[in-house]
């Protein structure tokens, strides 16, 4: 079947910004604009768990009104084919924007018209520059209390570094919203009303201020704008005419004005190469601009392969070339997303070159694996529609893949290559996870291994020392609803806890001891005596056993049950439980009998004169230190470096990387568990922390029984 679409009629696009600016309730007027569906849900309607807006369709994403998962969308506007992922803003699910934007080919990221430029947008923003994907900006809800236009702006340029393009500016704000002035067509947009069929009337640039409800505006900064609407024109036809060479000369030589289709072309030009980004202006909410915000989808962002193809890799991540983005080149294909739902596993996949039919088998690189490509599906949201092939440029799902895991590269088997791999963030935080009954540790641990394999920023471990499940995620949010998923989609009840501290114990001080084993209950006996010297070590030591018998006070063949016991006790100290490190046990003397002693009789006692000795030795609680490092903007130092000391850490180092501070220094994890919490509020959101395992370190006397009764409870 040929292809029904050219590749120049489609447009990928993410909706990426911070929590709460507007991402979902753009989309469902995007969706409701387009004739996708015929009534709007807003995402404050769902908290009672009876409707859903359409990408927000999960339980979780209901009750809390946020979206958790990124969600795909077709639609059609103009003759474009628009295929639409709604992303999360919450930080803890910043990984579904990132493997979002890997496979898009344009980004409006939305704004909150009073907030401006928010923490999460700048990481976002990142993401989208690791991917070079270009960007729209839409700066939403400036119907509200406090909207400032200027300030969204400045924000973008100044924070983000962004060389804007003001292709609209607002006609008032908070009550006084009415519209905007499309500066590149020389028009303004009036609306009637605030209803989603309300209609507009457009009128020329120039006779914009004349209009009786502009002159009925009261705001100074609402005035600026429209005082300044000519300078604004002629600052925005500069700096699109400085994409192109021709339309520049002739601009700066002659003020010939270009055409709009030319101006279009210039902007777009800047847009598709990351040189420029186009800023609207609108309010969702309202239904005002979001008709003018698809038309700048598609006159701004590029179609597939427009900006690039995908680079080709090696197995370790070298660069062998690019497959550009066309049905005739061998069938190439990259896996960003897996969901288990009541369909079974969807596995989501951009499809970059070549056509992939139902029934065909495609190898997956990543895994040295064969997948038959059994059902494809088109997605809209937790819909699905089947269909019979894809092509370059369309975003699918292929329905119950084996293999295939987030990141894969699925290719045509006569021509194998791998596509540039995504990148994941690193766990920041775990708990311990456990089956709320015996029955259901088979089903948790299924269950556990769909989720983690569902979302690559999930880790799953075993502590070998406590034997707890371990789950490691991105924020205590991700993780609470990772686990309530499980109840809702897969069925199994989990309980969360968090992880004990292996905290570990040492000998405090030289002892030498002897103890006597004897047993005579009739028949054969038991008798062994050992006389062993405990003395503390070197930190990283071990275990040391040294055997300094002579003459035979304890026959050869008894001597190494004397060392196991020491191995074996030392696991379990006095104190607390926990493993006894970095000592020398040094067997000294000892006695034995001719026919009552035994390789058992000298373990058994070796087992007590350790236990003895350690506690008489006033045994040490050593806690495990960690390297912390915390990157955020200087202003938040002081309190960082403050939080550091009340959780008995000590600062090493503190210093600037590039334009953010650092501080460097070492705590004890006992006390960080929730830090990732605190310092997203002490720095909004800006502060990030790696923390790994440094040294053990003596728990100071008076913490001692505080720090057991936390663990236990």
């Amino acid at each position: 079947m040929a292809r029904q679409k050219p590749l120049k009629l489609y447009r990928n696009i993410g909706i990426i910004a911070h929590i709460d600016a507007g991402k979902t309730t753009t989309t469902e007027r995007v969706l409701y604009y387009t004739g996708k569906k015929h009534q709007i849900v807003d995402v404050h309607d769902t908290k009672d768990g009876k409707g859903s807006t359409t990408t927000d369709y999960l339980e979780q994403e209901r009750k809390r009104g946020i979206t958790i998962q990124s969600a795909a969308v077709s639609t059609e506007w103009k003759g474009y084919q628009i295929n639409v992922i709604d992303t999360p803003g919450h930080v803890d699910f910043t990984i579904e924007v990132n493997r979002s934007l890997r496979v898009l080919d344009g980004a409006v990221v939305v704004f909150d018209g009073v907030a401006g430029v928010e923490p999460q947008t700048e990481t976002n923003w990142r993401l989208a520059d690791q991917y070079n994907v270009p960007r729209m900006c839409y700066v939403n809800k400036m119907d509200r209390i406090g909207a400032n236009f200027k300030h969204c702006v400045d924000g973008i340029k100044n924070r983000l570094g962004a060389n804007v393009v003001l292709c609209q500016v607002p006609l008032g704000s908070h009550d006084d919203f009415m519209g905007m002035v499309d500066l590149i067509a020389g028009l303004g947009y009036i609306w009637q009303g605030d209803d989603k069929d309300s209609k507009w009337e457009s009128i020329p640039l120039e006779e914009v201020a004349n209009h009786p409800r502009v002159q009925a505006l009261s705001a100074t900064a609402d005035k600026e704008w429209v005082a300044n609407l000519a300078a604004l024109r002629e600052q925005s036809i500069e700096t699109a005419v400085e994409m192109d060479d021709d339309a520049m000369d002739a601009y700066l030589s002659n003020g010939e004005v270009p055409s709009l289709e030319k101006l279009k072309e210039c902007i777009r030009k800047g847009c598709v190469a990351g040189k420029l980004v186009p800023v609207f202006c609108g309010s969702s909410y309202r239904n005002k601009g979001v008709q003018q915000l698809l038309d700048g989808v598609i006159d701004y962002m590029p179609y597939p392969g427009e900006n690039g193809g995908i680079q080709l890799v090696d197995e370790d991540g070298n660069i062998l070339g690019e497959q550009e983005v066309t049905d005739d080149a061998p069938a190439r294909a990259l896996a960003f997303k897996v969901i288990n739902d009541q369909f079974g596993t969807l596995t989501f996949t951009r499809i970059y070159s070549g056509v992939i039919k139902k029934g065909d088998t495609l190898q997956n690189v990543t895994r040295g694996k064969k997948e038959r490509i059994g059902r494809i599906v088109e997605v809209q949201a937790n819909a699905t529609k089947e269909i019979d092939e894809v092509r370059a440029g369309d975003i699918c799902a292929f329905v119950s893949l084996k293999e295939t895991e987030t990141g894969d590269s699925l290719t045509d088997p006569a021509h194998p290559v791998l596509l540039e791999r995504m990148r994941f963030p690193d766990p920041v935080i775990s708990v311990s996870v456990e089956p709320k009954s015996r029955n259901d540790v088979d089903k948790m641990s299924t269950a556990l291994y769909k989720m983690v394999k569902a979302d690559p920023s999930l880790k799953l471990e075993v502590d070998k020392e406590t034997g707890q499940t371990v789950l490691k995620g991105m924020g205590e949010l991700h993780l609470e609803i990772t686990i309530d998923r499980m109840r809702t989609e897969l069925g199994v009840d989990a309980n969360m806890g968090k992880p004990k501290v292996s905290f570990r114990e040492a000998f405090g001080q030289t002892v030498e001891h002897t103890y006597t084993h004897k047993k005579q209950s009739g028949g054969s006996g038991q008798f062994a005596e050992v006389k062993m010297i405990f003395e503390p070590g070197e930190p990283g030591s071990g275990v040391v056993f040294s055997d300094e018998i002579v003459g035979g006070r304890v026959p050869r063949e008894y001597i190494p049950a004397v060392q196991h016991a020491i191995e074996v006790e030392s696991r379990q100290g006095q104190v607390a439980g926990y493993e006894v490190l970095d000592f020398k046990a040094r067997l000294v003397d000892g006695k034995y009998h001719d026919v009552d002693s035994s390789a058992l009789a000298f373990e058994i006692a070796a087992r007590a004169c350790f236990r003895e000795a350690q506690r008489m030795s006033k045994p040490k609680l050593l806690e495990p230190i960690m390297s912390l490092e915390v990157v955020t903007e200087a202003d938040y130092l002081g309190d960082v470096i403050g939080d550091i000391n009340r959780r008995r850490g000590s600062v090493s180092e503190q210093g600037q990387k590039g334009p953010q501070a650092y501080v460097q220094g070492f705590v004890p994890l006992a006390e960080m568990f929730g830090y990732i919490n605190f310092l997203r509020s002490a720095t909004s959101g800006r502060g990030n922390f790696t923390m790994i395992f440094d040294h053990y370190e003596e728990v100071p006397a008076n913490l001692v029984d505080k720090l057991m009764e936390k663990e236990a409870k």
